[in-house]
């Protein structure tokens, strides 16, 4: 027998030290080689890595939330000695491979083939809180990839089988409290989130906005898209329009250096859409959002929201945007007060749409609305300078025509 080695590698990006975002094996666990043995989380993503060799857990760098640099080793495999003294008989060889199967046997091979289930990181963080096995979730991605509805579909049921009813039960009293540990994402935005609101001075500016026409347009482009084609949203509009805007507002698409005391005035427009994902807020970024127009504006978003919600976007797609726009969506609310994403100067929040009574020209009219809520770094944007640029956002979005114009 021997031992190997496996030390952090060089994650990309220069990166120094990632933190251990999620052990897949124990201490006592049998591997082969591939079998992914944990996540790593560095500044914007996880990184799933595997085995190098088959063998025996002997030893792992630390627990979950602990941050190890690269170079330093992380785990430590006893593996069979790379060649014997002497050249093995058949009988020998038989004699061997049986003890290893005996080795390898029923306690640890659960462990493995718990730890050889297909699916993402997020998605076996959210199967550890519920205390659910993915060994026993249905995959239905590629090669038995258990993806996120396989895992609220098997929660919902309570991992019974389709057709099982749970016996009907009046109310229960609970007792009891659950400890959730912040470690892997959620605490860098809660330490990005913290550091933002601590050395930023916020102003927060709303408007109101009258969104009927564009609507409308929106409505009717859509129906002209190509049968199988996306529609086009109303993130994608703001977007173009904010692209627009940002023109005559370069001090608001901008990077403030605190090392070297510099506010760097941006010329392209590198969007960022701050996204829900299962392991917390993302923001990944449409790079020269200026370049493009409304359907490859749409596209791009799509593209890059659907690799931050299934882990699989980049780290030069979850860094380097230059503004950000942010939205509830449907559970937008009337009013919110957006976080800048450091370091940049400025965000657009988007709150939800709702007819209501409108007075236009003396009249009485139901009217689609809908309030941008936006903040600002106070310290290189001032309140009035804000304020145009919204109310400049909200000249284009109720007269949408103007947003194509040269």
């Amino acid at each position: 027998m021997s031992e190997f080695i496996f030390k952090l590698p060089d994650l990309g990006e220069g990166t120094v030290e990632a933190e251990i975002a999620e052990w897949m094996v124990s201490v006592g666990d049998f591997v082969q080689e591939e079998d992914p043995i944990c996540a790593m989380l560095t500044d914007k993503a996880a990184v799933e890595l595997t085995a190098p060799v088959s063998g025996k857990v002997v030893s792992v760098a630390g627990e979950e939330g602990d941050t190890v640099a690269v170079g330093t080793p992380l785990i430590v495999f006893e593996t069979e000695a790379a060649a014997a003294a002497e050249p093995e008989t058949p009988q020998e060889a038989d004699a061997a491979a049986a003890a290893t199967s005996d080795r390898q046997s029923a306690p640890d091979r659960t462990a493995q083939d718990r730890a050889k289930v297909l699916t993402s990181p997020s998605i076996r963080a959210h199967a550890r809180e519920a205390g659910i096995d993915l060994s026993q979730v249905p995959g239905s991605g590629p090669k038995g990839r258990i993806l996120k509805a396989d895992l609220e579909a098997f929660a919902a049921t309570g991992g019974a089988s389709p057709g099982s009813t749970a016996p009907a039960a009046g109310p229960q009293q609970r007792t009891g409290t659950t400890e959730v540990k912040v470690i892997g994402l959620r605490r860098k935005i809660a330490e990005r989130m913290a550091a933002s609101a601590g050395e930023i001075p916020h102003f927060s500016y709303v408007e109101e906005v009258d969104v009927t026409a564009l609507e409308a347009l929106r409505a009717h482009l859509n129906k002209k898209q190509p049968e199988g084609q996306h529609e086009l949203t109303p993130l994608t509009f703001l977007g173009l329009a904010l692209v627009r805007v940002l023109r005559d507002f370069p001090q608001c698409n901008a990077h403030y250096d605190s090392e070297r005391n510099v506010l760097i005035q941006h010329a392209a427009v590198h969007l960022g859409i701050a996204t829900q994902t299962a392991d917390g807020l993302k923001v990944p970024v449409v790079s020269h959002a200026e370049s493009r127009d409304l359907a490859g504006l749409a596209g791009e978003i799509r593209r890059v929201t659907a690799a931050a919600r299934d882990n699989r976007a980049t780290r030069e797609e979850l860094t380097g945007s230059t503004i950000t726009i942010t939205s509830l969506g449907k559970l937008g609310g009337i009013v919110s007060t957006p976080i800048i994403n450091q370091p940049e100067v400025g965000i657009i929040g988007v709150n939800k749409m709702v007819e209501r009574p409108v007075v236009v020209q003396g009249r009485v009219e139901v009217r689609t609305m809908m309030n941008l809520s936006s903040s600002f770094d106070h310290r290189f944007v001032d309140g009035y300078e804000a304020a145009t640029l919204i109310r400049a956002l909200k000249d284009l979005l109720e007269q949408p025509a103007l947003i194509f114009m040269p």
